[in-house]
């Protein structure tokens, strides 16, 4: 029963925010901080959460084939490699770390 209590919360909680961001007046989303912060804020959170997930387990530190597969897209983007390459060497990379059981 907790569970479907926490999900109707986080449905209203939901529909709050996005309330409240439908009824904010116009000149307040027309400063220069407030759309330089909507167009940042996105991309830093899903920075941090990707980052967290690729190196951390728990409250540890964590460098295992997901990490691998991180530099190897990193190199890859830094080669000016197109998208879909730069994913494939990511996954082949992960993938092969793991092969050997790391």
């Amino acid at each position: 029963m907790t569970v479907w209590i926490a999900i109707g919360a986080t449905a209203v909680g939901c529909y709050l925010v996005k309330f409240l961001g439908l009824s904010a007046p116009a000149g307040l989303l027309e400063r220069p901080l407030v759309r330089r912060l909507a167009a940042l804020l996105p991309v830093a959170l899903l920075a941090a959460l990707t980052a967290q997930e690729t190196f951390s387990e728990g409250r540890h530190l964590l460098f295992d084939a997901k990490a691998a597969g991180v530099a190897a897209a990193v190199v890859a983007l830094l080669l000016r490699a197109p998208f879909l390459l730069i994913v494939a060497v990511a996954v082949a990379v992960t993938a092969g770390v793991r092969a050997l059981g790391g």
